[in-house]
């Protein structure tokens, strides 16, 4: 008779698991945040080693400057973002600023990226249905991201403009705003890794690990677009998953980029043209805008996380 093994004690109710504190998600916020620490430290430590001027090699500037004008201290910047924006009895402090052209910018970044996903996702049914379109189609939708998003950005200003206030046969008048402009600019950046993910998605079946359900679709006579719904769109889902968090940090890359090509008031790209050409007075403020961009871009990432929640039953393993 085998002697039994002792039994081990019954976990104490509240305590957590250690499975639970190492959990991925846990991984990838330490990363991220010693990321974070690596970079602040990588800058200092820069500031502290490198000379005010650089380093130059013959006539040419290998290495940035370091002065304060052109790498304040991470501390001024801190201390300059609670400072007033401006020297104005009733002026906002500089962070709250900020902020607030960040929720502009995210806004329009947001509209960008959903008129991006759709379009992007309708090009790419239409290529994985027909052939002929997909040969026809995928080589602009690649040699459109070639063109240089600054010499887009003033013509379809200028295309906007003409839409203003258009007459649709006396039913409505159509109002184009400024930043409806800036959302079609970041579209146009959005909508490639989409179309171009979904694409590898939607004809993912057709490969040999998924040809037996796709030829058990066809045996009972299953048509193209039911098969797309319950097949094709499905097993997409890996792929489009990183499609659309590179297509959130697209949007907002052609956001700022547009608001400062047209001009467009009230979000984080005019603000940093503004700030910039004070810099030399006032070197840490132009640094706020910056750090405004990068919070939302992790804002937008944070938002496609919760897409991809919504679709994590179909996240059988995401496809770089």
């Amino acid at each position: 008779m085998s002697p039994t093994r002792p039994s081990s004690p019954p976990r104490r109710p509240g305590l957590p698991r250690w499975s639970s504190l190492s959990s991925p998600r846990l991984s990838r916020a330490l990363t991220g945040a010693a990321g974070v620490l690596a970079l602040a430290a990588a800058w200092e430590a820069y500031k502290a080693l490198v000379p005010d001027d650089g380093w130059v090699l013959g006539e040419a500037r290998v290495l940035p400057r370091t002065t304060d004008v052109a790498m304040p201290h991470l501390w001024d910047m801190f201390a300059r973002a609670a400072e007033p924006l401006t020297s104005a009895p009733d002026s906002p402090p500089l962070w709250l600023a900020t902020l607030g052209g960040a929720g502009f910018t995210l806004g329009v970044s947001a509209v960008g990226w959903v008129v991006g996903v759709v379009f992007g996702l309708l090009v790419a049914a239409l290529m994985a249905r027909f052939v002929p379109a997909r040969a026809g189609l995928l080589p602009w939708v690649v040699l459109s991201q070639t063109v240089p998003l600054i010499a887009i950005a003033p013509l379809v200003k200028r295309w906007g403009a003409g839409l203003d206030r258009l007459d649709l046969r006396g039913f409505m008048v159509f109002d184009w705003q400024d930043w409806m402009s800036v959302a079609v600019i970041a579209s146009y950046l959005a909508f490639f890794p989409v179309s171009v993910g979904a694409l590898r998605g939607f004809t993912s079946p057709d490969a040999a690990a998924d040809g037996v359900r796709l030829d058990l679709f066809r045996a009972y006579g299953v048509g193209w677009w039911t098969t797309f719904w319950r097949l094709r769109a499905p097993s997409s889902v890996p792929y489009l998953l990183p499609a659309l968090r590179l297509a959130a940090a697209n949007a907002v890359v052609g956001t700022v980029v547009a608001e400062v090509s047209t001009g467009l008031r009230g979000g984080l790209g005019r603000m940093i043209v503004e700030f910039g050409a004070s810099a030399s007075a006032d070197p840490a403020k132009q640094w706020s805008p910056i750090a405004g961009a990068v919070l939302v871009g992790l804002a937008a990432t944070g938002l496609v996380a919760l897409v991809a929640l919504g679709l994590r039953r179909y996240r059988t393993g995401e496809t770089e």
